[in-house]
């Protein structure tokens, strides 16, 4: 599908990896983040590609680890801190793991090498980032979805990009497990798919929603 990016334009990708998961899930599909860079780097003239995880240092084995190192290794520029964990008042375990800070101050310095960018992220906090670089004459395509219940997207951001990408339109071009009439997906991946063993997914997540509440606020 067209997705409003320009041959000749220099453009970046910053992919909120928390909320990115939350939107693929919503909708029932894991992302493929080969095909994802594939995709993008088809469409114009690809700068960096960013994605933003807090990790979880103090364990012996982090779900998420393969995932970054895959993620390192295949293209993308990792960016990540220690995730926070703390009780709250009813006595509650809490993980927060917020990246918003990082990923603003990426985008205003890459804004003066490029001409798009591509903001993989609902979160409604960051429309004054997007004005922001927009008055640098850099245009913004923001992907997430209206689609899940409740949307994914805050209305306010997607008002403030120049354009905006429903995941769900293209699920088919950077899904792990999009499928037809094919076999049913065994936790979220399709039986049989050759990548099956080589490429970690982002089910990382998940792990640590069922250990504790992850905060991204």
């Amino acid at each position: 599908m067209p997705i409003g990016i320009y041959k000749q334009e220099r453009l970046a990708l910053f992919i909120d990896g928390a909320n990115l998961y939350s939107a693929a899930r919503a909708l029932g599909f894991d992302i493929d983040y080969k095909k994802l860079l594939s995709v993008f780097r088809e469409k114009g003239q690809m700068i960096r590609a960013f994605y933003y995880t807090a990790l979880f240092e103090d364990q012996e084995y982090s779900p998420i680890r393969p995932l970054v190192d895959w993620l390192d290794y295949n293209g993308y520029t990792m960016v990540t801190k220690p995730a926070k964990e703390f009780t709250d008042a009813q006595g509650r375990r809490k993980i927060k793991g917020n990246m918003d800070m990082e990923l603003a101050i990426d985008v205003l310095e890459m804004a003066q090498h490029l001409d798009h960018v591509v903001l993989f992220s609902g979160d409604g906090d960051f429309r004054r980032l997007v004005e922001a670089i927009q008055r640098k004459g850099v245009r913004v395509t923001v992907v997430s979805t209206i689609k899940s219940s409740p949307p994914m997207i805050a209305d306010e951001l997607r008002r403030q990009a120049d354009n905006f990408i429903e995941l769900s339109a293209i699920a088919k071009d950077i899904a792990r497990n999009f499928h037809g009439a094919g076999a049913t997906p065994k936790n979220g991946k399709q039986v049989g798919d050759p990548e099956f063993d080589d490429f970690p997914d982002d089910s990382f997540y998940e792990e640590e929603d069922d250990e504790a509440h992850v905060e991204h606020l």
